[in-house]
């Protein structure tokens, strides 16, 4: 049996339009698992839109998209002498470049290229210094930068920490380095800026060609539009101190036990380290860990309007969890929800209504 993965196509669609016409120029990203949703579909979903460029994360990715979006193509990774080569036309490709070195080579090796020169922000990633974005700006002019030989010169990426403020005071200050460098561009490519920051940038900097990147906030942003859903398996009502699993565990109190399609194959039970460092997040970070200390895992199995526990490890493709005895026992066949990640969650199937 299946773990599914339920998308209100209508829904989807109408909240992708409406947010690609509230945020002029936007650059859709389809990388990794394409946000559980599969970057084939983002591909056509961007196709749909009529947007002129559609980002990966890498070249590999380039692959799973090209046949099916015709637009430009912009690798979010930077590039590097020893990385794969993307699987487009050329023309179509656009590099994002992070180091002098870097520069220097790809336009040995493509004395055309299309590139994106990425700006060191406070994420202390990758990035090219005030400093060096002068030097590229020398380099370009001696290459011939604009000119049908040789490169053309999209823009500069900034990508900014995905919490806390100031991201807008960040972006007026890099700019600024941009305009001094002597690059021929005014135009900036924006990542992990929300909605509002962007429409507040377009109207305080008219000057400047802000270009948002929108990824999970895009595809995920209606979340009526996507549930998951698991097959139950089997169902076993136990005593308390019968003993079950495949670890001879002993079931602390009488309930049954509700075999559930989906495992670690899928992600399931596979968290993510957490960027919250609130004092909230904290005390539940110690209370999880004292619930694990117990043996008592929550899962993401909603059952009769509540998250269950795992009652053990989740298995490679089902799990096991707990349910006391006064819940609603669904019937084998019937379908529960799950709360994941989608982008880190794999499906067996993605039905589309």
């Amino acid at each position: 049996m299946s773990l599914t993965l339920y998308v209100d196509g209508a829904r989807l669609r109408d909240h992708l339009t409406a947010v690609a016409e509230r945020v002029h120029d936007l650059v859709p990203v389809a990388r990794g698992n394409g946000s559980g949703l599969g970057n084939s579909r983002l591909a056509l979903e961007a196709q749909r839109l009529g947007v002129d460029v559609l980002a990966v994360g890498t070249a590999d990715e380039c692959s799973q998209v090209a046949g099916l979006y015709d637009g430009d193509l912009l690798v979010l990774e930077p590039w590097r002498p020893f990385a794969p080569v993307a699987a487009a036309a050329p023309e179509r490709v656009i590099h994002t470049v992070s180091r002098l070195d870097d520069l220097h080579a790809l336009l040995d090796a493509e004395p055309r290229a299309r590139l994106l020169l990425a700006r060191m922000t406070s994420t202390r990633l990758h990035g090219l210094s005030g400093r060096d974005l002068r030097a590229a700006a020398h380099e370009l002019e001696r290459r011939g930068v604009g000119t049908p030989d040789g490169p053309t010169l999209e823009g500069v990426l900034l990508s900014f920490p995905l919490s806390g403020g100031g991201r807008l005071t960040e972006l007026h200050r890099l700019a600024q380095d941009v305009l001094v460098s002597g690059l021929p561009t005014r135009t900036f490519w924006v990542a992990s800026l929300a909605e509002a920051e962007v429409l507040a940038a377009h109207g305080a900097w008219p000057e400047l060609h802000v270009r948002p990147l929108l990824g999970d906030e895009l595809w995920l942003g209606d979340t009526d539009a996507i549930t998951v859903r698991a097959h139950v398996l089997d169902a076993h009502r136990l005593e308390r101190g019968s003993t079950f699993g495949e670890q001879g565990r002993t079931l602390p109190r009488r309930g049954h036990l509700l075999v559930v399609s989906g495992g670690l194959a899928h992600g399931i039970g596979l968290e993510p380290p957490t960027s919250d460092l609130s004092l909230k997040a904290r005390a539940t970070s110690l209370a999880r860990g004292s619930l694990d200390a117990a043996g008592l895992v929550r899962s993401p199995y909603v059952v009769d309007g509540k998250q269950r526990y795992f009652a053990e490890p989740p298995h490679s493709q089902s799990s096991v969890v707990f349910l006391p005895e006064e819940t609603h026992v669904p019937a084998i066949g019937d379908e529960v929800e799950l709360r994941v990640r989608l982008e880190t969650t794999s499906f067996d199937r993605t039905v589309v209504s």
